[in-house]
Parts: structure tokens; sequence; C-alpha cells
């Protein structure tokens, strides 16, 4: 009859094959076994299990079973931190993902940095001319073409350089202005219904298209070109003080077909009762033509007088030489000083001719060689050479001056 030592390790067999059961199924789930873990031997069949029944393998199986339990906590341990960290690890991911840099507003001081910082107070150093599209017909319902306005920008500015004004290109740049227009010009025009028309509006001058309360609403794209002066500085500023006694500033203006104002000629030294002898203008008149440019005002007491616009039409808007004059006689009578911006000039450049014009494929004639030599010298005196930006000579006589 066995004792009661004997048939006492057989509930404790049971219960640690139970929990035995549940670490090996845990393990399953998680992919890997609790004893290739910790590195022991595989689970003994069930005979050998009950086989070890005896006193001696029952301390075994026991201390066996408990290694089996820790190692089964610990990779549950680890496993929920593995969890916690990969969790913790795609919520940063998502955080940074998302994250938006907040704006903000920050109070900049308008009026002082524009009177301390710009060259000419409170007015930008920016030059540029507008050029409407050409209208083709009186009633301004058709337009020249985009490209037309951009060649029209181009002659424009090259006509200016060879002319001897102090520019160069900055910048050029289409400009959309809206306008009304009927329902005659709507029709002519570029209709803006659908993205199929976007092909048929890359090189027009006007389309139009229908606003929500049925009223035609006319785009027009105009060219808008940005230049600056050839010369480092930008302008520079020249005063003029005024005297008692001074019968005149003592130089006169004249206008490019271009919409420039330049000095056309100053007064000697030795003229008595001249106030521009006083502020250096005839030295600086001088080294202009040496260096073959103008003497281009761009302001008068910080107010900008260069052309601004180009209409339809064709006419470049700029400001009347005979309203300036009077405003400037008025500052001498005043005897209030004037302050003259000017455009420089890079002094290592010289005057750019007119561009050459293309070569034409012509038929050989009687008479050809006559009328190619001919004209040939009067085109030139007329349009090239580099003295023909100061070919208005008879305006420096002394009863032109202001």
């Amino acid at each position: 009859m066995p004792s009661d030592a004997a048939l006492s390790p057989a509930p404790t067999g049971r219960n640690n094959g139970s929990k035995m059961q549940k670490l090996l199924k845990s393990a399953f789930k998680r992919g890997d076994s609790p004893a290739q873990a910790a590195g022991e031997e595989p689970e003994l069949s069930p005979s050998a299990s009950r086989g070890s029944g005896s006193g001696s393998g029952r301390t075994s199986s026991g201390r066996r079973v408990a290694r089996g339990d820790d190692v089964g906590d610990r990779s549950s341990r680890e496993s929920i931190e593995l969890d916690a960290e990969g969790s913790k690890n795609d919520k940063m991911l998502a955080a940074l993902r998302d994250w938006k840099i907040a704006s903000a507003y920050e109070t900049f001081p308008w009026e002082k940095k524009m009177k301390e910082l710009l060259p000419v107070p409170e007015s930008s150093r920016f030059l540029s001319l507008l050029l409407l599209p050409k209208a083709t017909d009186g009633t301004h319902t058709r337009y020249n073409t985009l490209d037309d306005t951009l060649a029209r920008a181009d002659a424009w500015l090259a006509s200016s350089r060879a002319s001897g004004v102090p520019v160069e290109l900055a910048s050029v740049q289409t400009e959309a202005l809206l306008t009304k227009i009927s329902g005659e010009t709507a029709v002519s025009t570029v209709n803006m219904g659908s993205l199929s028309d976007l092909a048929n509006m890359s090189n027009v001058s006007l389309y139009g298209f229908e606003d929500y309360h049925g009223v035609d609403i006319g785009v027009v794209r105009a060219v808008r070109l940005w230049y600056a002066p050839s010369g480092p500085g930008g302008e520079m500023a020249v005063e003029i003080a005024l005297r008692q006694g001074d019968t005149r500033l003592g130089f006169a203006i004249s206008r490019t077909e271009e919409g420039f104002i330049y000095v056309s000629s100053v007064a000697d030294a030795s003229t008595p009762g001249v106030a521009s002898t006083r502020s250096g203008l005839l030295e600086l008149h001088r080294a202009a033509r040496r260096a073959g440019r103008l003497l281009v005002v761009s302001r008068v007491g910080g107010e900008k007088v260069l052309p601004w616009m180009v209409s339809t039409a064709g006419d470049v808007r700029c400001y009347d030489t005979v309203s300036l004059s009077q405003k400037l006689s008025l500052h001498r009578h005043a005897l209030r000083p004037i302050t003259l911006h000017f455009l420089t000039w890079d002094e290592s450049a010289l005057a750019l001719p007119p561009p050459p014009a293309p070569p034409l494929l012509m038929l050989s004639s009687e008479g050809d060689d006559e009328e190619i030599d001919g004209d040939g010298p009067e085109i030139a005196a007329g349009k090239g050479g580099k003295g023909s930006s100061f070919r208005f000579q008879n305006i420096g006589l002394p009863d032109s001056w202001l």
C-alpha cells in the first residue's frame, strides 16, 4: 500500500502541467517557446513526465517548471515593453508628420524704416514702365497679341539705351487688368468658359468671362517692364542752392522720344547770376557727355519724373517739360533749394549703338548702288552715331536756360 508521500506529487504534477500548457499557448501566440528562449531541452513526453514522479524526479520537475514560469513571465514583460515602445514611436512619428509650424505677427516700424533706410525717403528705388496692348481698331475691341506687347517693351528699352539713357533690364512680367466689356467685345475675345479654353489664351491680350451677376468682365494682359540705372549707385542727388540775386538756374532740359527728361545744356562757370555753377551740375553734365550718356533727371524734389505707361494707342505717358520748367522757376523766385536726382551710369561701358538692321536679300537693279550710298550716311546721322544723343545743341542757347 503506497504511502501518502508517494501519492502526493500527482496533483502537483497536474497543476504544473496545466500552467505549462498555458505558458506554451501564450509563447506560441508570440512565436517562440519558453524552453527555447531559456536554452533548455525540449519538453519530455507524457510517459517520461509520469516516470519522473519519484522523489528524486519530483524536485527536478519542480525546479524545471519554476524556471519555465520565470522565462514566460520575462518574455511577456519584454513583449509588453516592446509593444509599448513601438506604440510610442508610432505616436511620435504621427505627431511629427502632422505638426504644422504656426504663423505669427511682428510689428514693423514702416515709417521709420522708409525714412531712414531708403535713398530717397518714403520712395522706392524700383523703376518700371507699364505697356498696354495696342488696339487694332478704333473701338478698342481687338488688340495685338501678348508677344507684340513684349516686343514693343524690348524695342523701347533698346531705343532708350541707344539714345544714351543709362538704364538696363531688371525684369519683365505680365500684369492682368480687369475691365468691364460689352457683349460684342466679349464675343470677339477668348471665352474662358471651360478649361479647354486655356490653350487659346496663351498669346492673347484680352479675354473675357461672365461673373455670377451676368456681367461681362474683360482681362487685359499688359506687360510691366522693370528697369534700373546702369550705374552701381542707382541714383545720385544734386542740390541746387539759390541765393538772392540769382537770375537763372543755369541749365536747360529736354525730353527723349522714349519719355525721359534730361539736362541738355548747362551754363558755363563764368556766366554770372546762375545757380547751377555752385552745385557741380556742370561737371556732372560734362562727365555724362564724356561717357556718351544723357544726364537723365529721375526725380524733382523726391517726385519721380520718369515715363510710367504706354497707352493702347502707342503713346508714352511722361511728364511735360514746360510744366517742369515752370515749377523750377517757382523754386528760383521763392529762393527754395531744389534737389534733383539723376540716373547713374557705368563709367567703364560705352554708349551702345543702335542694333544693326537684319540683312535683306535684294534683287540687283539699276541705281541700287547710288540709293544705298545716298541713304546710308543720312540714316546714320539721324539715328546712329556716338554723338547723336546730343544733337539738340540749339537748346543750349542762353535764352532757353531756366
